[in-house]
């Protein structure tokens, strides 16, 4: 099991008791976040650590998934509806973890079903790997012989959000309810100042 993996189940364990208010799970002052640098739907860079004074809710997904990615995406397109204005300082970051399909245009037009604010991201497969090693990402291909898609990726499938200090801050389910996810983004944004321009 890798280390980065190991300190996610420990730090959700042992902060299970302590969180302060949250409705995730708040992960410990030790946790490392890592950063990373990979390209949008648009073609442009998109640097986890530039994103301070926001907060960054992370997803890694595909765009042939199913079942869990889709109702994600719905979940956050609530979570943003519930926010109205401080929607603004959210990036919704969703990270394919199927990159041999997951173009950039492919992101795009997915992601446009749920929000034209959403941010798919895809790169070179070091710098995804440096993003799924860094936030306990395990994926598998797995062969499906009778299905048009050819394959599915088995995924770990939980909700980062890094507070707008750049902290690995919390980490949730991903059946969390939206009103769940949405207070507490609104608890963590009444106690930082909005970004400067």
């Amino acid at each position: 099991m890798k280390l980065s993996i190991i300190i996610v189940v420990l730090s959700v364990l042992l902060s299970a008791c302590e969180s302060d208010g949250f409705r995730g799970t708040l992960l410990g002052d030790n946790m490392p976040t890592t950063d990373f640098l990979l390209k949008d739907q648009y073609g442009q860079d998109f640097r986890l650590s530039a994103q301070r004074g926001n907060v960054v809710l992370l997803f890694f997904g595909f765009t042939y998934c199913p079942d869990v990615c889709p109702t994600t995406l719905s979940n956050w397109k609530k979570v943003e509806d519930l926010l109205g204005e401080k929607s603004s300082r959210v990036k919704f970051v969703y990270i394919t973890v199927d990159p041999e399909r997951d173009t950039p245009e492919k992101l795009g037009q997915h992601l446009r079903i749920f929000s034209d604010n959403f941010i798919g991201l895809t790169g070179p497969d070091s710098s995804l790997q440096k993003a799924y090693d860094g936030y306990g990402i395990i994926r598998e291909k797995v062969e499906i012989s009778d299905s048009a898609a050819g394959y599915l990726i088995n995924h770990s499938a939980r909700i980062n959000l890094i507070d707008p200090a750049g902290k690995w801050r919390l980490t949730y389910s991903n059946d969390t309810p939206p009103e769940d996810i949405a207070r507490d983004i609104e608890l963590i944004l009444s106690k930082s100042a909005p970004p400067t321009s």
